[in-house]
């Protein structure tokens, strides 16, 4: 920043040599620290003074310079020309002298000649303090100078018919003494200053300071707290010419109206609180600036978004209509004109701004304070039409509430797009669990959603109605029994598009089946229903026995599906069960129920009926004898008297005879019960049951 400082002195320190007149001793430039210097000087200033010792020929074009010595030690300086025929002489006077009595200067150098090179000064290697014109001794001896020393350099450029030539000097200081300076001074100057603007377009070119219109009023005085930087004991001022800048003559003291054609300056200088005489309150610090217009404008945009699922309202993101092209701008955003001129209610949330279509006003704010206002007009983008639509599908086999759907094939919508599928309008709206399977989604009755999108990124969402076709089964197909020697016809009825029987038959019904259980399918529509039809063997009756009371046959019968019907020969049948007048022996029973099957068969045998026997031993009707039923399956012969009570039983052990005695004693004569019973040897060992009465006559 220290370079900074040197490089803004020296520049406005050439500058002043193009603008600036020469200046008296009284009005002498302060010479601040050892920059460099470059300036042209132009005329004799005020008074052509007298300047004594080698400088008899009084002012051409001078400047005055006032130096104040910081740190003692050796000045020395290189004071060279732009063009090497410029004649320059010069001459210091002091140390501390006053411009009322200068006295003859302690150094002094007219010495250079046309031609031979125009630089001069003082060094470390002459020894000459005086050198008068057509010398040949451009330097003179370096100065031994003191801390707080004030001395006055005065510089003329030469110039006659015999020198033409006017060009600007450069001077450089030499030597290990330091020029006093506040703006070198870190105890003084504190913090490093701060131009004002910003860079031109040609870094050369002053700094410029962005006004919103042209002409503008412009108080100065708000641009001296950035440029001071804090540097306490520092003043500044603002002139429309460098001369004035330099020597602080004629300040802006209020606000004006300001060009942007012009060069504006701004002059900053220390002032010593303790010191008002301090040499130091003299160094100047001058800038140039100008005057930029920044006026911005807006661009009215229109925008779009989604209005999605025909919501009337669609998601703006306000921060991405292109209402400014340049950059570092704020803007807010507002809902009325009228809120934006009195800067209230503006749109918290302009990313994510909800709105139907309408407007909303826009103050752009340059990075300078510049203000415009833009339009934005909220569109909704070409709306995604689509319908409600409904998928039917025929019923899985084994799950008939649930069938197979393919949602890509639901006539939702004509417009291109991308489809997503949902269980859920919820789902859809918030694009969540996603059906993946949409092809092949397996679902009962119900509803889906599809949510269609465009290029746009906007969407709709139809709702897609579920139909499971049910099964069609024939309602007069039914289950049949038939006699298991019988065969009969099963019809699945008409009204189906398409049979197709387990026996291979495509008809409607088919004829000739025994008993078993067959299948058909029956396609109505796209859809096959899978029915089963048994038909079932009829249960057969059963005689469960057979009750034999001497020429009466009663048969007792169980299963089969009454009513029954009963035949002696299986020729004549009765219905009822018992049959009378049955003769001796061996006869049938034929038995059927009411599916008229094969009846069912036994055999039984009628016993020779014994009322009497007289056991006397004279061989006539001595015994009982059941004998000829011993090849019967469980043949029991029980004799009872007359209370009831079992008094003998016969079994192969004693050939089935009873003799007419009680545990080997003659029973009392009278009458007697007795029950003969046994299985048949048939399929179903049909029972029998034999019963009659005997009177037993004992003769002694």
């Amino acid at each position: 920043m220290k370079n900074m400082k040197k490089y803004l002195l020296l520049f406005f320190l050439l500058i002043s040599g193009w603008s600036f007149s020469q200046a008296d001793c009284s009005t002498a430039l302060a010479v601040c620290g050892n920059s460099n210097i470059t300036y042209s000087p132009s005329g004799i200033g005020a008074t052509n003074e007298s300047l004594g010792g080698c400088l008899v020929s009084g002012e051409h074009n001078s400047i005055w310079y006032k130096i104040t010595i910081a740190t003692g030690g050796t000045l020395t300086f290189d004071l060279v020309p732009s063009d090497p025929d410029a004649d320059y002489d010069w001459a210091i006077y002091g140390p501390n002298a006053s411009c009322g009595s200068l006295g003859t200067p302690v150094r002094c150098n007219a010495a250079t000649v046309l031609g031979v090179g125009a630089s001069t000064g003082l060094n470390m290697t002459s020894t000459i303090t005086s050198a008068a014109g057509g010398s040949l001794t451009p330097y003179c001896r370096y100065l031994d100078v003191l801390p707080g020393q004030t001395y006055y350099l005065y510089i003329d450029n030469w110039v006659d018919v015999f020198n033409p030539v006017m060009a600007p000097f450069s001077l450089t200081w030499g030597g290990t003494a330091t020029l006093a300076s506040p703006f070198t001074n870190p105890a003084i100057q504190t913090q490093p200053f701060t131009a004002p603007g910003i860079p031109a377009a040609n870094p050369a070119d002053p700094r410029e300071i962005i006004i919103c219109q042209n002409p503008a009023v412009f108080d100065f005085s708000t641009l001296s707290a950035g440029i001071l930087n804090g540097n306490s004991n520092f003043q500044i001022s603002y002139h429309t010419s460098q001369n004035n800048a330099l020597s602080g003559a004629s300040p802006i003291l209020a606000p004006q109206n300001v060009s942007t054609t012009a060069t504006y300056y701004y002059s900053i200088h220390y002032q010593d609180p303790a010191n008002p005489a301090n040499p130091l309150n003299s160094c100047r610090q001058v800038g140039a600036f100008k005057f930029k217009q920044g006026n911005i404008t807006g661009n009215n945009v229109t925008l779009f978004s989604c209005n999605n699922n025909n919501a009337g309202t669609a998601v703006f993101n306000l921060t991405t209509a292109a209402v400014f092209t340049g950059t570092n701008a704020t803007k807010v955003y507002y809902q009325s004109l009228s809120d934006l001129n009195g800067g209230v209610n503006h749109i918290t949330d302009p990313a994510n701004f909800v709105s139907a279509e309408g407007t909303v006003y826009v103050k752009i704010t340059s990075q300078f304070g510049c203000t415009a206002t833009a339009v934005i007009t909220l569109k909704f983008h070409p709306v995604v039409i689509v319908t409600e639509a409904t998928l039917r599908s025929c019923f899985i086999e084994g799950s008939p509430s649930t069938a197979v759907f393919d949602l890509s094939t639901a006539p939702v919508t004509a417009q291109t797009g991308i489809k997503t599928y949902y269980p859920s309008l919820a789902d859809a709206q918030n694009g969540t669990n996603l059906i993946s399977g949409f092809t092949n989604y397996t679902a009962s009755s119900g509803v889906v959603f599809i949510r269609v999108t465009n290029a746009n990124g906007c969407y709709a969402i139809a709702k897609v109605n579920l139909f499971v076709i049910p099964p069609v089964y024939s309602a007069i197909l039914q289950d049949k029994t038939i006699c298991m020697e019988d065969h009969t016809m099963l019809d699945a009825g008409p009204g189906f598009t398409a049979y197709e029987w387990s026996t291979g038959a495509t008809t409607q019904s088919i004829s000739n089946v025994g008993v078993g259980t067959y299948w058909v399918k029956l396609k109505t529509g796209a859809c096959t229903a899978y029915q089963t039809v048994k038909i079932y063997a009829a249960e057969q009756p059963v005689i469960s026995g057979i009750d034999v009371a001497n020429n009466t046959v009663t048969v007792n019968v169980i299963g089969g599906t009454p009513p029954y019907q009963y035949s002696g020969d299986g020729i004549s049948w009765q219905d009822s069960h018992v049959f009378t007048n049955v003769p001796r022996g061996d006869n049938q029973v034929f038995v059927k129920d009411a599916y008229d099957c094969e009846p069912v068969t036994v055999t039984i045998v009628v016993p020779n009926l014994i009322n009497v026997i007289t056991p006397n031993g004279d061989g006539v009707n001595d015994i009982i004898d059941y004998s000829a039923l011993g090849s019967k399956q469980n043949l029991i012969f029980t004799i009872f008297d007359r209370y009831g009570n079992k008094i003998f039983e016969a079994s192969k052990f004693n050939g089935y005879q009873w003799n007419g005695t009680i545990a080997g004693n003659k029973a009392p004569t009278g009458t007697y019960w007795y029950s003969v019973t046994w299985n048949e040897n048939d399929k179903k060992n049909t029972p029998i049951k034999y019963t009659g009465w005997v009177l037993v006559k004992n003769r002694d």
